[in-house]
């Protein structure tokens, strides 16, 4: 990724969803006006999600998901079904391609779509060649209460229409957040206290800092950084306090003992937490801390697949944190990227990273995987915060 790249967290997940050799590789292809999806007659050519990220005007940069026909068979095509179904903690919006007159599976499918509140753009595909794409039209009209756009990906027929009706199903909460927005007015001073450590190697920036460096340069404050030990210095040099110090969450205790009392203080996990994810929830999460007891499991899980490092914050930091306070038999597993349990049960408390790497739709879906076994779950700085004690003396 490029200094001039949006990350494709930040970018709306637009996933087609169809049986195999509906056009599904076609259709991405003629969207985005790129051969960015392999085509072939050969029903299944697809067999993992293919991701591409895309600039699709006006709406700007999204990410289309290529999958697998939902009608695949056999012991492969089950594998195959089986990642398509794991795309939809990651969809923003769904083409549902039709293209035969059996709707049953895209019933099934339309169902699920339903139930997790993901706005669907119905499609008739192959128009050059279906004698019966009005019927079939009427049809999905009927029995789904869908308006479906009958078009042809190949003569890129109407593909226009699909383009505006992606626009008008657009989430109304897309982009509509700010990372810091809610803390800080234009003009307001504010210190960041960065990371040097493994998590920030020499000569780069975390996600987390760039992101809300940005966000803070649109709200038009002054940005001042330092590091922790310089904390001192950077509020000796200014002629009035920040109005907000923005730290990593590792040196949380150190940067409240340093703080003026005028100055808001957070840090860059929680406020990613907010803005991806659900900080009441991980703020009530972090309660679960209070009654770990030294039998109990908890689970880290992070975004980054990345091979462990001496000092690293999920594997070294916060358990030593956690067993200092519960005890040295607390059992702690680590889990990153798409490795994320399906039963949570085992578990007392979920601990889990910002987010940066992943959409707000996924991180959402896995607290709410969270809330419906029952299983407390927070983030890496509210529960950092809970553990040195300030929990309640930060903003959020």
């Amino acid at each position: 990724m490029s200094l001039n790249e949006t990350p494709n967290a930040n970018r709306l997940h637009i996933a087609v969803f169809g049986r195999r050799n509906s056009g599904k590789s076609s259709l991405i292809n003629a969207i985005t006006n790129q051969q960015t999806a392999i085509v072939s007659d050969v029903a299944g050519t697809t067999a993992d999600p293919v991701y591409k990220a895309m600039e699709l005007n006006p709406i700007g940069p999204c990410v289309f998901i290529d999958t697998a026909g939902f009608d695949d068979v056999g012991e492969l095509g089950m594998m195959r079904v089986e990642k398509t179904k794991n795309v939809l903690d990651k969809t923003d919006i769904a083409l549902m391609v039709f293209c035969d007159a059996d709707m049953s599976l895209e019933k099934e499918w339309l169902e699920e779509l339903k139930q997790r509140n993901i706005p669907v753009v119905a499609i008739v595909n192959k128009a050059d060649v279906l004698n019966n794409a009005g019927k079939l039209s009427d049809k999905i009209k009927a029995e789904f209460k869908l308006q479906p756009i009958v078009v042809s990906a190949s003569k890129n027929f109407n593909i226009d229409d699909v383009k505006n009706e992606i626009i008008r199903v657009l989430p109304a909460d897309f982009e509509s957040d700010s990372i810091t927005g809610h803390l800080v007015q234009e003009n307001d001073v504010v210190l960041l206290v960065m990371p040097q450590d493994i998590q920030a190697p020499k000569g780069r920036l975390i996600l987390p800092q760039v992101q809300t460096i940005r966000d803070l340069l649109d709200h038009k404050c002054v940005v001042i950084s330092t590091v922790a030990d310089k904390i001192d210095e950077a509020l000796a040099s200014l002629s009035k306090p920040p109005e907000l110090i923005i730290t990593d969450s590792q040196v949380f205790g150190l940067v409240y003992g340093k703080k003026p009392k005028e100055s808001k203080l957070t840090s860059f996990s929680v406020l990613l937490s907010k803005y991806k994810g659900d900080i009441d929830e991980f703020v009530k999460g972090a309660a679960a801390v209070d009654t770990l007891k030294e039998t109990d499991s908890v689970l880290i899980a992070e975004a980054c697949s990345h091979k462990p490092l001496d000092g690293d914050i999920a594997r070294v930091k916060i358990p030593n944190m956690l067993r200092k306070k519960v005890g040295q038999g607390l059992k702690i597993d680590v889990v990153g990227g798409n490795d994320f349990p399906e039963d949570l049960s085992p578990y007392s408390l979920i601990v889990h990273c910002g987010g940066c790497m992943f959409n707000k739709k996924y991180l959402m879906s896995r607290i709410e995987r969270a809330k419906t076994q029952g299983v407390p779950i927070s983030n890496y700085g509210v529960v950092i915060a809970k553990l040195t004690g300030i929990l309640d003396k930060i903003d959020y």
